[in-house]
């Protein structure tokens, strides 16, 4: 296998193809957010902690045996020993589970970059009614950017329950999102090591050319001072919408939130996700290296540069978040000054948003029964509330970030850099989580054998793509959102755990050492020791406890679904059949290990006289 496997052209293409699979949507929409729940930037100190300590040495464990083994993750896990073989299962199970629904997220990024050439932005304003009298009432409730998203996108329905029809439009663009991907696994390492110099470097460029102009819109500063600027009051335990906590008078903000157990946890949480940990495409990817190359050397590189990335993407996400921000606090004053001056005839020019509070007083106190009339109309304008809207995932993707963009000038053109850009996230990411499939299956002898590399692309991809038009149904967004939180996220955490425990105490550490010593010349110091022996897996324990006790104490599951009369979201249970299939997604994957280990167990004892090695 050795002889004939595949091999990356250069170093610098496995580097990349790392890049490009660690370095994806989440740095985008998920650690800004963060950062503005967990104290801005105080939230980086456990978030450079957890690198350290969980980030660095867990990647370096899996491009090690990946590069070591030279085979996916079923084989390279089977070589460690047979009963570990459901190891590699359950990652594939996982990454399959992956690619159902994450390249969704690709078809609604074509579909808004479709739409980005229009002139004005099919989401800048609300659509006429049937009358063509005013604009359609949903809409006038929401945003023109809501409707646009849950309306003419997704045609959401009420309730998970209400499944209603294909939307061909989303579907014929998941239908490219797979044409495309397919194109790019087409030939293997040969194809993907030359589309990753794309998926990698381009994102940067728009990033730099996003933050150019972020930097030079009007409230820019106060995002990114909103950003930096560590804040008190998010709650120990719970969510961060409850009352604030009173700070002591020794603590300072930052210190309550490195006090704050779920700020660590997070920060955890961010960096074992955003590395793609456990999926099995690391693994996948090193498998193709040089024996002798340096992956000590790549981790490091690929997990600084994937933090960094986190942080430079939340520096221009929130320099544009302060311009809508700053722009809706204007407007509100803007719709509050016409008010007065219209309703009490005030000079033009007279009333402005220096002296707004002062005449709104006067006004209350001279005319009192007039100023009661017009006072339920006045919305209370406050730029630290519009900074305070935390959003993430799709929310921040589609709705925010579209707001900030149809006020800005040249608008199409920031719309295609900025739809452009995730697709380009999206893709690489899909690199990665498609080699987790394909590396075992084009490894196993009996699959290869009946089928070439290119049908084994197409079939998986196939099957993916017809699984994935449940997504593109009315309630598609909601099994879109549960696939998001539960297919991935205990059973991940509990597959690198085997891994970690697997490599220091069943394979052995000392062995492993010495393969390490024997493959690139170099010694494995203390540092990688102490953390995969004791303190990455004691870590990957607590946040399994955690994720466990949290789904416990939540009780009944719920979702957001949208309302249309309301124009807003509002919380609903999960029906008896979603939670029937969350419970399947979890078990579906964890269940590989210890069945799989079961199986060979059995089989083994069947062959009389055959031992069961351990390694």
């Amino acid at each position: 296998m050795e002889k004939t496997r595949p091999l990356w052209a250069t170093p610098l293409q496995f580097v990349f193809a790392c890049i490009s699979y660690a370095v994806g949507l989440g740095n985008v929409w998920r650690f800004p957010y963060l950062c503005q729940m967990y104290g801005g930037g105080s939230f980086l100190v456990p978030y450079v902690i957890m690198l350290v300590v969980e980030g660095m040495p867990l990647l370096y464990l899996e491009l090690a045996v990946g590069q070591r083994m030279r085979q996916g993750s079923i084989g390279a896990w089977r070589t460690v020993s047979p009963y570990l073989s459901g190891v590699g299962v359950a990652s594939v199970v996982v990454s399959f589970f992956l690619c159902t629904y994450y390249n969704v997220i690709n078809a609604w990024a074509f579909w808004y970059l479709f739409h980005s050439f229009q002139d004005p932005l099919p989401w800048s304003v609300c659509p006429l009614n049937g009358n063509r009298t005013g604009y359609v009432e949903e809409c006038e409730k929401a945003s023109s950017t809501q409707y646009f998203w849950y309306r003419q996108t997704l045609n959401i329905s009420p309730s998970i329950q209400e499944s209603g029809a294909v939307q061909w439009e989303p579907a014929l663009c998941l239908v490219l999102a797979w044409l495309v991907v397919y194109l790019c696994i087409l030939r293997g390492t040969e194809s993907t090591g030359k589309v990753v110099y794309f998926t990698a470097l381009l994102p940067y460029c728009v990033l730099i050319i996003y933050l150019v102009r972020g930097l030079t819109l009007h409230g820019a500063t106060n995002g990114l001072a909103y950003m930096f600027t560590p804040k008190p009051g998010v709650p120990i335990w719970g969510s961060p919408t409850l009352s604030p906590l009173a700070l002591p008078p020794n603590r300072s903000p930052q210190m309550e939130q490195l006090a704050n157990p779920k700020a660590w946890i997070n920060a955890a949480t961010q960096i074992f996700f955003s590395l793609g940990l456990g999926f099995g495409s690391l693994i996948a990817f090193a498998s193709y290296n040089e024996p002798s190359n340096n992956c000590q050397k790549h981790a490091i590189i690929v997990s600084i540069i994937n933090s960094s990335t986190s942080i430079f993407a939340s520096i221009v996400t929130f320099s544009i978040y302060g311009f809508k921000a700053t722009f809706n606090y204007e407007s509100c004053l803007n719709k509050a000054i016409l008010l007065l001056t219209n309703s009490f005839d005030l000079e033009d020019g007279f009333l402005t948003a220096n002296n707004l509070e002062q005449v709104k007083d006067y006004l209350a106190s001279a005319y009192p029964s007039k100023y009661s009339k017009v006072f339920p109309q006045i919305k209370n304008c406050s730029l630290e509330s519009e900074l305070e809207t935390a959003v993430q995932g799709t929310g921040l993707a589609f709705i925010v970030y579209t707001e900030a963009i149809k006020n800005m000038e040249v608008s199409q053109l920031w719309s295609v850099l900025y739809f452009f850009m995730l697709l380009l996230l999206g893709i690489g990411s899909m690199l990665g989580n498609t080699a987790a499939i394909l590396t075992p299956l084009t490894d196993s002898k009996v699959i290869s054998s009946y089928l070439p590399k290119e049908a084994i692309s197409g079939l998986v991809c196939l099957a993916n793509c017809a699984i994935g038009m449940l997504f593109t149904m009315e309630a598609g967004s909601y099994w879109f959102d549960i696939f998001n939180d539960y297919a991935a996220t205990l059973s991940l955490l509990l597959i690198v755990l085997v891994e970690t425990v697997a490599v220091c105490y069943l394979y052995g550490l000392s062995r492993f050492e010495s393969d390490l010593k024997a493959m690139t010349g170099r010694a494995l110091n203390w540092y990688w020791k102490a953390m995969w022996g004791g303190v990455s897996p004691l870590l990957i324990i607590s946040l399994f406890i955690f994720y466990l006790s949290d789904y416990i104490i939540t009780g009944t599951l719920q979702y957001q679904a949208w309302d249309a009369a309301q124009g807003q979201l509002v919380t609903k249970d999960y029906p008896p059949h979603a939670l029937a299939v969350i419970g399947l997604l979890v078990a579906s994957s964890i269940m590989c290990i210890p069945l799989v280990a079961l199986g060979t167990l059995i089989t083994r004892r069947l062959r009389r006289g055959d031992p069961a090695p351990v390694a």
